[in-house]
């Protein structure tokens, strides 16, 4: 019997969305206000999903104490009131789009996690817009 278990979580992050091998008339059509010279924010909302069997000896699939302190240690703490592309070395050299930093915060959790749960990370960047990554 498969459960899946959730916690969401908050942050706030500044980032530029550009791609230095454009010129900016490229990088501007693509990213539009995006590519704001003086970045711009987003009020992140993300929601971590572990899918595995219920634990016998607990009742828990995951104990949701111990998920919501790995998020904060990897991503929140990383992430929180940061500009992305200037005060984190995990994009220093990559887009900070919301598809990559999905796939970031999903590299960051994997290895504290048994191998038998499944991990699903979704990333509200706006209310409307929203990326999923499951690895």
């Amino acid at each position: 019997m498969q459960v899946t278990v959730c916690r969401v979580e908050h942050f706030n992050a500044a980032h530029r969305l550009h791609n230095p091998a454009w010129d900016d008339a490229e990088n501007q059509r693509v990213f539009g206000k995006c590519n704001n010279l003086n970045y711009h924010g987003h009020n992140y909302n993300l929601t971590v999903r572990l899918t595995g069997e219920i634990q016998p000896e607990t009742g828990y699939v995951y104990d949701l104490k111990r998920l919501s302190d790995l998020i904060k240690r990897e991503v929140l703490d990383r992430y929180d009131h940061r500009n992305l592309n200037l005060d984190t070395e995990d994009f220093q050299n990559l887009n900070p789009t919301a598809e990559n930093i999905a796939v970031v915060i999903w590299r960051r959790l994997r290895p504290h996690l048994d191998a038998g749960l499944a991990l699903s990370v979704t990333l509200y960047e706006t209310d409307r817009n929203f990326v999923e990554y499951h690895g």
